[in-house]
């Protein structure tokens, strides 16, 4: 950090948003709206962060448009959710606060930036029926298709997602069988929205804010990088940034947001703070942490919640831009019908088709080897799968590239070639296959949780849409790999209820704040949720701009006054 002012600012704005995904930019637009001024800085060449690499949910319990359809749901039952499933690793205060805050900020966009979202009908919470709080549907919302010429010469500087088919909204995917059976979708709406550049999903979401910024003239300087934040001895005052071969300092009359996401494009922040081992990473190369060594010099707190850990797979000659390896999360694969994971005994340790139950599975340690007892871990497949459903980018028909798959006529010889337990995988293998017939999972309840058999079934299989035998060889074996979060991750600045990032003296520090995947997920702990990432973003950007601008929110106080002091 700078601790003496620049000879010359070479810009100027009252608030500096450093990331140009939802956080930073729903921060730069509010305070914009509230009189100031705002400019937004990107490392990358393009807009829309990680938001627009995601799915596109925004998860709010007490939503008002869930209340127009008839549901019934609370911010009360939301946080019953959330606290039930928590561990203990969250906090109150902050639960309550982006509880209360999340369903204004939705309306507060929907009025200002024309954001159009809509209740994704029949998707289920993650813990739904078997965690009190929990909504067979309603919290879930996703925009809905956004036209991207109406962002002008910005079309093409705006993110789009290689992982997930932004042309579709959850509706379109659902009647249409789910992810599992795309071979047999119809492709028309698809193809029409392809030709109309119109975007759903994440790249959808994230184009409503950009044109929200582009129609405030808010300028967004992309390939220009945060280095120090810049402090005058009492306050930051601004930002360090190079831009090229330019050094360019950045002056901040009101305060500095930072939205830059996590930190797992940097391997040693990963294993240090993260505590993950070489994990890869479906985001874009630009994640590398500047939030906790930027806001760290500052002197803010660093927090942490149990890791979100995925597991993925590259197939070959699949690259992001400048040559980085795309590498896809397993997730919708893993629990299909003629599907299972093993690890190096041959064994099944998780329901596959829930994949909470996958990523706390890989951590579990065995003392007296100290060894991760279900890592490394293979997905292993028949025939019948390869016939019926894709397996990332390869579809039914195509050849398993060899470096991504090995295959063998039999178990035996499978597990031979990948070096795991034979007599394991196919004693694994006879006891699914049994489950398969009942539709029964007896040993990890796989297809129980509907969330599951949503994402990551197949609706045209009975009497379980995750179960299905493997007997017909070939057989195959994917060597999975640990990914980080997709920007989701363990570690984070702690914040306050207007988003300051909190200092070691537990006093927020004048004109830093910190929002969205850089914050502490102390909201949430140990949860995490489809959409929360996103809800939090949108949130923490509203609290953010508001306070900055001189109009922070007093929700937080009102509610705790009458909840009584317990909630203080």
């Amino acid at each position: 950090m700078i601790r003496s002012l620049p000879q010359k600012w070479h810009l100027e704005a009252d608030v500096v948003a450093i990331g140009s995904g939802a956080g930073g930019l729903s921060a730069a637009i509010t305070a914009h709206n509230h009189g100031a001024t705002a400019l937004v800085l990107e490392s990358s060449e393009l807009v829309g962060g990680v938001t627009a690499f995601s799915m596109g949910e925004v998860w709010i319990p007490g939503n008002h448009l869930a209340t127009e359809l008839g549901i019934d749901d609370s911010i009360d039952a939301g946080m019953e959710y959330i606290n039930n499933l928590a561990m203990g690793f969250s906090e109150q205060r902050a639960v309550l606060n982006q509880a209360l805050h999340a369903p204004v900020a939705l309306k507060y966009f929907e009025q200002c930036i024309d954001l159009k979202m809509c209740v994704v009908r029949h998707l289920p919470d993650y813990y739904y029926p078997h965690v009190n709080g929990s909504t067979a549907e309603g919290r879930c919302l996703e925009a809905l298709p956004f036209a991207a010429a109406s962002l002008g010469e910005w079309q093409h500087k705006t993110r789009v997602s290689p992982h997930v088919p932004y042309s579709l909204t959850h509706e379109d995917i659902f009647s249409n069988g789910g992810l599992a059976n795309m071979m047999h979708w119809d492709y028309t709406v698809m193809g029409e929205r392809m030709a109309n550049d119109e975007r759903c999903a994440g790249p959808g979401l994230a184009a409503y804010f950009v044109k929200g910024a582009l129609q405030r003239d808010i300028p967004l300087l992309t390939g220009t990088r945060a280095e120090e934040l810049i402090s005058d001895g009492e306050r930051i005052v601004g930002v360090r940034a190079v831009r090229g071969d330019e050094e360019l300092f950045i002056k901040a009359r009101r305060g500095v947001v930072i939205a830059v996401s996590s930190f797992e494009r940097k391997p040693t922040l990963s294993r240090r703070v993260g505590l993950m081992i070489e994990p890869k990473s479906m985001v874009m190369d630009t994640v590398q942490g500047c939030h906790l060594r930027m806001a760290g010099e500052a002197g803010a707190q660093v927090a942490r919640v149990p890791d979100v850990s995925m597991l993925g797979f590259h197939v070959p000659g699949e690259e992001q831009e400048d040559g980085v390896p795309l590498w896809r999360g397993a997730l919708p694969f893993m629990g299909l019908p003629h599907t299972i994971v093993v690890n190096k005994k041959g064994e099944r340790f998780s329901n596959e088709a829930f994949y909470r139950s996958v990523y706390f599975g890989l951590d579990e340690i065995d003392g007296m080897t100290q060894s991760y007892k279900n890592f490394p871990c293979w997905v292993i497949i028949d025939s019948q799968c390869r016939e019926k459903y894709p397996f990332g980018s390869v579809m039914p028909g195509q050849e398993m590239p060899a470096e991504l798959a090995v295959a063998a006529d039999s178990l035996a010889e499978l597990a031979e070639k990948i070096g795991i337990n034979s007599e394991g995988l196919q004693a694994t293998v006879n006891r699914f296959n049994q489950f398969c017939e009942t539709g029964d999972d007896l040993d990890y309840q796989r297809g129980t949780y509907p969330w599951g058999a949503i994402m990551c079934g197949d609706p045209k299989q009975t009497p379980n849409p995750n179960l299905g035998s493997l007997s017909r060889g070939p057989f195959y074996a994917i060597a999975l790999q640990r990914m980080a979060g997709g920007g989701i991750t363990s570690s984070g600045i702690l914040i306050d209820e207007h988003c300051r990032a909190v200092g070691w003296n537990e006093q927020p520090i004048d004109g830093l704040y910190v929002v969205g995947n850089s914050a502490a997920r102390l909201d949430n702990g140990a949860l995490m949720q489809s959409g929360i990432t996103n809800a939090r973003g949108i949130t923490h950007g509203y609290l953010a701009g508001c306070h900055i601008a001189g109009k922070g929110s007093d929700l937080l106080q009102k509610a705790l006054a009458e909840r009584g002091e317990q909630q203080a």
